[in-house]
């Protein structure tokens, strides 16, 4: 089975532990190709070795994968692909399959974070919502004005704004304004430019207050391919103080999202 293989140069070298999710991915592409050529199963000394992923590092991605359903681990301990990784890689409907993945690793995402989780993409020129995870205890945020028209003053919008050039940001600037939606909004485009270009890529987008009155959110850059997309997250401004740990456990958790939009 081929499996997408993410940008980004080399491999780690063997042994050393992941810093990022992303470097989390490639290693699980990497196990993940190690055990599809193995129909009948194959056990985690000989993964290893084909991966050449230490022990400690190879149990957690082990985990992750059946966890997630793209591998399965059979009774005498070896392990074989998994439902979700043949509906994912075999192209028949991929688009549901791949729906139903994200949306069963937000819905994990807010029981994690405590807080509304999203799932958001810039394809065709345009920010879309795709996917949200709420509930009860973790409302989403009240779109009180449409996503699309509103990338200057969300999280979302800016996450998904600072991974695209210069060139499709004003491209983006010429279609959609920059109207005051609180008093906290960056109206004006050069300021908003000058912020995007200095957005470290490790470190959560903040909306404090810029979309709506009453709430705060982060987002967080996924990257698989040439895919622009982001997950995100919402709570009320009276617990303000969580945001950046949450954030922080958003980024931590990407890999399964990634690995999904690269398979």
């Amino acid at each position: 089975m081929a499996l997408l293989q993410p940008p980004g140069g080399p491999s780690e070298e063997p042994g050393r532990e992941p810093v990022t999710p992303f470097g989390s991915v490639r290693h699980a592409l990497r196990v993940l190709e190690t055990v599809a050529r193995y129909r009948d199963g194959v056990n985690e000394e000989a993964i290893a070795r084909t991966a050449e992923l230490p022990a400690s590092q190879l149990e957690q991605l082990l985990r992750m994968l059946c966890r997630e359903g793209y591998l399965d681990q059979l009774d005498d301990g070896s392990y074989v692909v998994g439902e979700a990784l043949v509906l994912l890689g075999s192209g028949v409907d991929r688009a549901r399959a791949l729906r139903e993945r994200l949306q069963a690793t937000l819905d994990e995402l807010r029981d994690t974070v405590g807080a509304a989780v999203y799932f958001g993409c810039y394809q065709d020129g345009e920010l879309e919502n795709t996917q949200v995870a709420d509930g009860p205890t973790t409302p989403a945020v009240n779109q009180w004005v449409d996503f699309r028209s509103a990338a200057h003053a969300t999280a979302i919008g800016k996450c998904l704004l600072s991974q695209l050039d210069h060139d499709r940001r004003l491209d983006h600037l010429s279609r959609h304004k920059t109207p005051r939606l609180t008093s906290r909004t960056i109206t004006d485009e050069r300021l908003l430019l000058t912020a995007l270009d200095r957005q470290p890529p490790t470190v959560p987008v903040l909306d404090l207050q810029e979309y709506a009155v009453g709430t705060v959110c982060a987002a967080v850059p996924v990257t698989a391919g040439s895919a622009v997309s982001c997950l995100a997250l919402s709570l009320p401004v009276a617990q303000a103080h969580r945001l950046r740990r949450a954030a922080e456990v958003l980024s931590q958790r990407a890999a399964p999202v990634m690995l999904s939009l690269a398979i």
